[in-house]
C-alpha cells in the first residue's frame, strides 16, 4: 500500500479537480438549483426525467420525502400516499429552506452528475486516509495531512448541502471554493513529500517571494471571480438566460477590481518566467503557469466581450484553478531549495 500511496495521492488530487470541472459545467449551464433538496434530488436518489414525476395528479402513489411542484410551490410528502381526487394539503409539508420551485431535466442531471463526482472522490479519500494511516510511524505529517483534507472534504459537503438549501448564497458559494484549493493545497503538499522532496532544485530569494505573491493573488482572483460570477446568476434571473448580452449591464465594483487585477497577476508570474530564464533555474511548471495565465485571460476577455460563449467559463475557472496549483507546487519545489 505504500507503494501505491503516490498514485493514490495523484488520483485524489485528479478526483478533486474533476469536482471542480463538474462545478464549473453547473454554474455555466445555471444548474445550480436543478435539485432544491440534498443529497437527495426531488426526493429521489435518481433525479426525475420528466415533469410528470414532480407534478401533483390524482390518483398517483408517492413515496414519503417525495417532492412535488404544485402553484410555484415546493410540497414534500410527509408519508407514502396516493393522491385523492382533490389535492389534500394535510398530506403534505410546504417545502421551507427556500422558494426555488423549477424543474428542468437537463439542470436537475447537471447537478446530479455534480453530486456523484464529489461522492466517487469521498471514495477516492477513503482510500487515501487509509494508505496514509500506515506512515504514521515513520512520518506524521502523512496522515495528518490526509485526514486533514478528508475532514476538509466532509466540510465541503455539509458547504454543498448549505448552498442548495440558501438558494445559492454568494458568500457560500465563495467559501466552497476556496476550500476546495485548500484541499488541492494539502494534497499537492502530500504528493510532494512523498514522490518530489528528494529532488534537488536550485533557490532563488525573489523567486520565492513572487511565486508566494503569485499563490496568494490567484487565491484572491478566484474568490473575486465567484463573486463576479454571482453578479452574472442574478442578471440572468432578471433578463433571462437566452439574453446573455445583459450579464455584464452595470457591474459591480468587484467586476473591475477582478479585471484589472489580472494585470497585478500577469506582471507577478512574468517577473517568474524572466527570473527563471535569466537565473537559469530550470523549473518546468513556469512554462505551463504562463500558458495558464494566457488561457485564463482570454477566457475571461472572451466571456466579457462575446457574452460569454459555451465552454469559456469551464476553462476560465478551470485554468484559474490547476494555475493555482502549480504556483503552489512550484513554491514548495523552490522553498525545499532553501
Amino acid at each position: 500500500m505504500k507503494n501505491r500511496f503516490p498514485k493514490i495521492v495523484q488520483i485524489a488530487i485528479i478526483s478533486v479537480y474533476l469536482i471542480f470541472l463538474a462545478g464549473s459545467v453547473v454554474r455555466m449551464t445555471g444548474s445550480g438549483m436543478g435539485c432544491p433538496d440534498w443529497p437527495k434530488c426531488f426526493g429521489y436518489y435518481i433525479p426525475p426525467t420528466s415533469e410528470e414525476q414532480i407534478t401533483w395528479k390524482p390518483n398517483t402513489e408517492f413515496k414519503k420525502g417525495f417532492i412535488i411542484i404544485k402553484d410555484e410551490v415546493l410540497f414534500v410528502a410527509e408519508s407514502d400516499l396516493k393522491t385523492a381526487s382533490e389535492f389534500n394539503q394535510n398530506n403534505w409539508k410546504k417545502y421551507t429552506k427556500h422558494k426555488y420551485a423549477k424543474f428542468n431535466k437537463y439542470h436537475s442531471w447537471t447537478e446530479y452528475i455534480n453530486r456523484l463526482s464529489s461522492v466517487l472522490s469521498g471514495f477516492v479519500f477513503l482510500f487515501l486516509i487509509y494508505a496514509a494511516s500506515k506512515f504514521w510511524k515513520k512520518n506524521k505529517t502523512i496522515p495528518l495531512l490526509a485526514f486533514t483534507a478528508f475532514f476538509l472534504m466532509l466540510l465541503e459537503g455539509g458547504m454543498g448541502k448549505l448552498v442548495v438549501d440558501t438558494n445559492l448564497k454568494p458568500g457560500l458559494i465563495t467559501i466552497h471554493m476556496v476550500l476546495g484549493l485548500v484541499i488541492i493545497a494539502l494534497l499537492l503538499k502530500l504528493k510532494f513529500i512523498v514522490s518530489d522532496k528528494k529532488t534537488k532544485y536550485n533557490y532563488n530569494s525573489l523567486f520565492n517571494k513572487l511565486l508566494l505573491f503569485s499563490v496568494i493573488f490567484s487565491l484572491i482572483q478566484i474568490a473575486l471571480g465567484t463573486q463576479v460570477r454571482q453578479f452574472i446568476d442574478e442578471q440572468v434571473k432578471l433578463f433571462g438566460f437566452e439574453n446573455k448580452n445583459y450579464s455584464l449591464m452595470n457591474p459591480s465594483f468587484k467586476f473591475y477590481f477582478h479585471r484589472s487585477f489580472t494585470i497585478a497577476i500577469v506582471l507577478v508570474n512574468l517577473g517568474l518566467f524572466y527570473i527563471n530564464q535569466i537565473k537559469n533555474l530550470g523549473y518546468k511548471l513556469v512554462n505551463w503557469i504562463v500558458f495558464l495565465i494566457f488561457l485564463e485571460t482570454i477566457s475571461g476577455i472572451l466571456m466579457y466581450y462575446a457574452e460569454i460563449p459555451l465552454g469559456t467559463q469551464a476553462i476560465h475557472l478551470m485554468s484559474g484553478a490547476i494555475l493555482f496549483g502549480l504556483q503552489f507546487y512550484l513554491w514548495l519545489q523552490n522553498r525545499s531549495a532553501k
